[in-house]
């Protein structure tokens, strides 16, 4: 694998169709710029079409703002059936992380319900429109994620802001896995892949309303983090770079921090197929979409 990959070897887009959800900030805003630069036809799926529309305007290329809110499977049907043509890359990139205890329309806990199950629900929705791939945006805080069967959405243990962001991500590779299992079952050519930013520097750590960790974020991000631009390079390599279905892409350097993306590796918990294919079906029942391509869970 190289170790120098750069937006300079994202092939000519032209013609094809990414979808990107959180398009409007952060690495979801330089993986949009980039895919337009590249000639593609970059649809910004955000909850603020006013903020999307901002950021649209900043890019080159044919762009286009449409409103989805992953908070709400209502908002997430709608974007789906709004939605016709092909699309060659759909980029599940939006994200909450560690606020206080919140709530989806629906009572999910707001990080499983957005950075899982919306972009779930999202995915199945879209996937018969998909010729390309599903990328999902995870993180290196999956590591210390465990799915609780038994209380997902926080209903009854005390709330644990990053362990519940740590389930979110897990959740995340769990979800690609499954997805890349079900489509090779049926034959498709879609390939699922994942990619975590590393440390970016974005407005993701400011949601927290902890003043304290909000600081040390301010300070982490000066002296540690790298860019946006540099956030973005894993999504775009999983989204572009000639890998396998179920690749999880990370910045190459220290840690998997910062620096030119490259594959990397996942916990023992993110390669677990029976807990894999038994969130898939959880899932399922509480949002209410299955998998469009006909697949059951015991193929």
């Amino acid at each position: 694998m190289t170790t120098s990959w750069s937006t300079n070897d994202i092939p000519d887009l032209t013609g094809r169709t990414v979808i990107i959800t959180g398009a409007n900030s952060g690495i979801g805003r330089a993986a949009a710029h980039a895919c337009a630069a590249a000639g593609g036809r970059v649809v910004l799926a955000v909850r603020d079409a006013d903020k999307g529309q901002a950021a649209a305007a900043s890019m080159p290329g044919k762009t286009e703002v449409r409103r989805l809110d992953l908070a709400s499977l209502q908002s997430v049907r709608e974007f789906a059936a709004g939605w016709e043509g092909e699309i060659d890359l759909l980029i599940n990139n939006a994200g909450v992380m560690v606020p206080p205890l919140t709530r989806t329309a629906e009572g999910f806990e707001l990080q499983f319900g957005t950075n899982h199950l919306g972009h779930f629900a999202l995915s199945n929705l879209l996937l018969e429109h998909v010729s390309g791939r599903v990328v999902t945006v995870s993180s290196t805080a999956h590591r210390f994620g465990s799915i609780d069967f038994d209380d997902l959405n926080w209903e009854r243990k005390p709330y644990k802001a990053w362990r519940a962001y740590g389930q979110s991500k897990l959740a995340n590779l769990l979800f690609t896995a499954e997805l890349q299992r079900r489509l090779s079952a049926a034959d498709s050519t879609v390939l699922a892949t994942a990619a975590h930013p590393g440390y970016a520097s974005t407005n993701l750590q400011f949601h927290s309303g902890r003043r304290l960790l909000e600081l040390i974020s301010v300070v982490g991000n000066r002296v540690i983090a790298q860019d946006a631009d540099g956030g973005a390079l894993p999504t775009l390599y999983a989204a572009v770079a000639d890998i396998p279905g179920n690749s999880f892409a990370g910045p190459g350097g220290f840690m998997e921090q910062r620096g030119a993306p490259k594959l990397v590796g996942r916990s023992d918990a993110a390669k677990d197929t029976d807990v894999a294919r038994r969130l898939w079906n959880v899932s399922e029942a509480l949002t209410g979409v299955r998998f469009p391509l006909g697949v059951s869970a015991a193929a």
